[in-house]
């Protein structure tokens, strides 16, 4: 049933490509204004492949809750736009029937815009919908998403990647479709080869890791893309915040955070103290 148009609740999105700290901001956002987190992201919504998926730890939530992170837990299910739709809508009741106020986060522009745009839905009708974009220079961004693929190898990448590993499973499928795991497959099927020297297996696993750095940046451009079209064509008023100065901040954890408050937190508060005023 829609609601009066006067007593539209706001819902904020957190937008922007693989890396460029959405998770940061919108635990911050939540924690200080009482949100609760829908996760938007459609490998995030599998149980598992928490390195590769970029997964928030638990202790990097704040206590905030967070929903549709890691509940679906057959690894072979399609989990669709549809699904996510009826989903979301559903915990968005929730938490604002119990007067938080719902943030979506996650790089699935495609479920963020059905969300939005699908009149089975009636989300316009419903809602106020606050959109802010974390927009990190592209090469900037791109540096440091190879930076974060070597760590997540540190993390236990392979390890992760291995343990779903299956030579007969379709990679345009569940969780397999996230980046990371169709490029390890040449490796993983070497490793446990008798005819390959070890040289080899480490050449097609640094093959593998290169081809994951190269993916991901392709992932962040049609990323970019998409929400500049959900501004530029469907006119969403998304607003922009540009974090670059923070990622090129190295070394110094202090001035890092600084900057942080100043060019994305603040502002970020700003926009959304706005629409909870007009509410």
């Amino acid at each position: 049933m829609a609601m009066n148009a006067v007593n539209k609740k706001v819902v904020v999105f957190i937008m922007g490509a693989t890396g460029s700290g959405k998770s940061k901001l919108s635990v911050s956002l939540a924690a200080h204004i009482g949100g609760e987190i829908i996760n938007s992201d459609k490998i995030q919504v599998y149980r598992g492949l928490d390195v590769l998926g970029n997964k928030i730890p638990e202790v990097e939530r704040l206590g905030v809750p967070h929903h549709l992170l890691g509940h679906v837990g057959n690894p072979d299910e399609e989990y669709t736009a549809r699904h996510f739709c009826f989903q979301a809508t559903s915990v968005i009741e929730r938490i604002i029937n119990s007067g938080k106020v719902p943030i979506v986060v996650g790089g699935s522009n495609s479920f963020i815009e059905a969300l939005v745009e699908d009149p089975d839905f009636n989300f316009k009708s419903n809602y106020h919908g606050c959109f802010i974009w974390l927009d990190v220079s592209p090469n900037v961004l791109n540096n440091f998403v190879s930076k974060r693929v070597d760590q997540m190898v540190n993390q236990g990448l392979v390890e992760e990647v291995r343990g779903i590993f299956a030579p007969d499973k379709d990679y345009t499928k569940g969780i397999r479709r996230a980046i990371g795991v169709p490029e390890m497959d040449k490796y993983l099927r070497a490793e446990a080869s008798k005819d390959m020297s070890e040289a080899e297996k480490k050449a097609l696993l640094e093959s593998a890791i290169a081809e994951i750095k190269t993916n991901t940046i392709g992932l962040i451009g049609r990323q970019i893309g998409k929400i500049r079209r959900l501004r530029d064509e469907l006119g969403w008023p998304i607003h922009c915040i540009d974090p670059t100065v923070v990622f090129q901040i190295e070394g110094d954890k202090q001035a890092q955070e600084a900057a942080w408050l100043k060019m994305v937190f603040n502002p970020s508060l700003n926009i959304l103290q706005q629409y909870l005023k007009s509410e």
